[in-house]
């Protein structure tokens, strides 16, 4: 029996060395090159039964070539092996028709089992229209684990399958999901994002499916739907483990049926939708405390993809600063180096709240000071946490507090004598620091009033009730 044929083609000879003595100890026939001229010309001559091919190359990108190989020889399984390592080379490898991509380095394992796998599996020729450049890359991180992430997700691009997307909050499970969409084959319609935990539970089912005039007090007309509104495209459903008991129940019949009914409305409505979910809670745990229904995780947890959290990717740090520091000129803010020194420490630290954390951390650098190379000393001063206050000692803020209602009291008895001031003090103290304390957290969040809420633990329609109320003027982008 003939041996079968692989051609390599990989500009790096130690490359080339290793995998063709790998592949030849497993019995094929190999042939190398280190370029994408020659690789061409065996093709095209009818040689090779697998092609491994770099991206980068001398002559020729390996992702050009790809499409060539296709129409040519659309049953020839390519794998392509890159060291760029990025989210969108990944994708454009699945769209135009790539059987497998590898993220250098990669284990000379899994590629003969990709390789044996591609000579005894039929290729699918699924090659679809490009989505542009790497200027706008969703993700960043060349980790390993952020590798197998793009992988995962450039398989799910021409699917529909429902992805359940877990990580810890500020990990980036939104930047997941509208990459899933805007490079996926629903990328012409509507990407709908809903955050459960910011809608009253009461109104959950009338914001997923929409409601008819009359189906309770105050709907004086028919409304549409987030459903409605997601039509042919994604609807994102984040913080599900928020979702109230009742709306789970509806939204099982909608991936169990593909139809649902408006609150109040008789007509079931078929629906066209890709669910894309995500959590930062333990949903596992809340299905034991009667808190989530079983059967609705198993229909939204088809393909799981859980984010690291930043500790767990330390080595994407560095990427991730310079990503965001580009992001704050292109804001208008002026250029910033960072020390290796305070690159340093910024790869040590913990990141509770991990990429945003950073993020925020970074346009918080560029605002506001001067020097145009960041300092360990500027980094360890923004990282520090303050002292803890032991317990007998009196807090300043409580001080400060406590001497201004004292100082009014004084005023008002001087004026009144032993009257007491009217009923409602408590409320006119609390009013006094209210307004500084929302309004800080507005512009410690750049006016993102979602954020706002989660930071001080308010569900976001009280604050917006407080907004109003305290008459404060939000200006998005703002920031201490």
């Amino acid at each position: 029996m003939t041996a079968r044929s692989v051609l390599i083609a990989d500009d790096d000879r130690s490359i080339r060395t290793v995998l063709g003595q790998a592949l030849g100890r497993a019995g094929f026939d190999v042939r190398t090159t280190g370029n994408a001229a020659t690789l061409w010309r065996w093709v095209s001559d009818g040689a090779g039964d697998v092609v491994i091919t770099d991206v980068v190359m001398p002559d020729e990108d390996g992702l050009d070539l790809l499409p060539r190989i296709k129409k040519r020889r659309p049953e020839l399984p390519v794998i392509v092996m890159s060291a760029q390592n990025t989210l969108l080379t990944a994708v454009k490898a699945t769209e135009r028709g790539a059987y497998e991509y590898l993220p250098k380095p990669f284990d000379l394992k899994e590629l003969l089992s990709i390789v044996d796998r591609a000579l005894n599996q039929p290729v699918a020729n699924d090659a679809r229209p490009d989505t542009g450049d790497d200027e706008a890359l969703p993700l960043i991180g060349r980790s390993a684990s952020m590798q197998e992430i793009y992988r995962v997700m450039a398989r799910l691009m021409t699917t529909d399958l429902t992805v359940m997307i877990t990580g810890e909050s500020g990990t980036g499970k939104e930047l997941v999901a509208r990459a899933l969409h805007d490079y996926g084959k629903r990328r012409s319609g509507p990407f709908v994002p809903v955050n459960m935990a910011a809608i009253p539970r009461e109104l959950i089912e009338s914001e997923l499916f929409g409601h008819e005039k009359g189906a309770f007090t105050g709907a004086a007309q028919r409304s549409v739907g987030r459903f409605e509104q997601a039509e042919g495209g994604t609807l994102f459903l984040d913080e599900i483990g928020d979702m109230p008991l009742e709306a789970q129940t509806r939204l099982l019949r909608v991936l169990q049926q593909g139809e649902y009914t408006t609150v109040g409305g008789r007509r079931s409505i078929r629906t066209d939708v890709r669910i894309v979910a995500a959590t930062n809670r333990d949903l596992r745990q809340q299905i034991s405390q009667g808190m989530f229904r079983e059967d609705l995780f198993y229909r939204l947890n088809v393909v799981p993809i859980r984010l690291p959290p930043l500790r767990e990717r330390r080595e994407d740090i560095p990427d991730l600063i310079r990503h965001f520091m580009t992001k704050a000129i292109e804001e208008g803010l002026p250029p910033k180096t960072i020390a290796p020194s305070a690159m340093e420490r910024l790869v040590a630290y913990r990141w509770a709240g991990n990429v945003r954390e950073l993020e925020n951390l970074v346009r918080r650098l560029s605002a506001l000071y001067s020097e145009e190379s960041i300092s360990v000393e500027i980094i360890e001063r923004e990282l520090a946490e303050p002292s803890p206050v032991p317990a007998e000692e009196a807090n300043p803020a409580g001080e400060s507090l406590g001497a201004a209602v004292e100082y009014h009291l004084s005023r008002y008895f001087e004026a009144h004598g032993d009257e007491l001031p009217p009923a409602g003090l408590y409320d006119r103290v609390l009013k006094e620091i209210e307004k500084p304390l929302v309004s800080l957290s507005l512009a410690a969040t750049r006016g993102n009033q979602l954020r706002a809420a989660d930071l001080l633990g308010l569900n976001r329609n009280t604050l917006r009730k407080k907004i109003r109320e305290l008459d404060i003027r939000v200006i998005r982008g703002s920031s201490l």
